[in-house]
């Protein structure tokens, strides 16, 4: 049995931990109902220390969906960093398809975590709508997309991406789907200031 104190001990169960979200990631992405026990074995660690970190199912969802929200939402600043604003608006675009369409299975788990305990229908995304609203103000600043576009608009016209079935070609039809709402939010871009 291992001490519950000491830095060896936390940095290791801050590894477990890290091999857990990163194996229920790529479980999940795959197959909503994927099993505890896979995941667990797919971190190499038993089942009693992932219950240890998460103590059901639905804790253990939510957190890898936090997570992913979180890096989505993380990477709009970096993006803008990187490139002129609607270059970063476009990748943004194409990370957000990626997590709406490839994470298919992620997204199942999730509905069901939610429905089991009646948590909240978008559970973070608030971070979302902060990238979004970040992006779009770079973009009008910078004079790249139509002047009246806002954050509300802008998450209606890229909906349809949650609409791609992950499980055919989803990368061909969400960078069609993308390049159109891009080339509308370009249309009456008054030019670069």
């Amino acid at each position: 049995m291992e001490p519950k104190s000491g830095a060896p001990q936390r940095s290791d169960a801050q590894r477990n931990r890290e091999r857990i979200l990163a194996a229920a990631l790529t479980e999940l992405s795959l197959f909503a109902d994927a099993p505890l026990s896979l995941i667990a074995k797919r971190a190499g660690v038993g089942q009693g220390t992932l219950y240890r970190h998460f103590p059901s199912r639905e804790a253990l969802v939510l957190e890898v969906h936090q997570r992913e929200v979180q890096h989505l939402a993380e990477s709009a600043p970096q993006l803008l960093l990187n490139g002129s604003p609607d270059e970063a608006l476009r990748e943004w675009m194409s990370r957000l398809a990626y997590f709406a369409t490839a994470r298919a299975g992620l997204a199942d788990a999730l509905r069901q975590a939610i429905s089991a305990t009646g948590g909240p229908a978008k559970p973070g995304y608030s971070v979302v709508v902060d990238a979004i609203e970040l992006l779009i103000k770079a973009n009008h600043e910078a004079g790249t997309i139509r002047p009246n576009m806002t954050t509300d608009d802008f998450i209606l016209a890229i909906a349809g991406v949650w609409q791609i079935n992950g499980r055919e070609d989803w990368r061909t039809r969400s960078c069609r789907l993308l390049d159109l709402v891009m080339d509308g939010l370009r249309a009456g871009a008054p030019g670069p200031r």
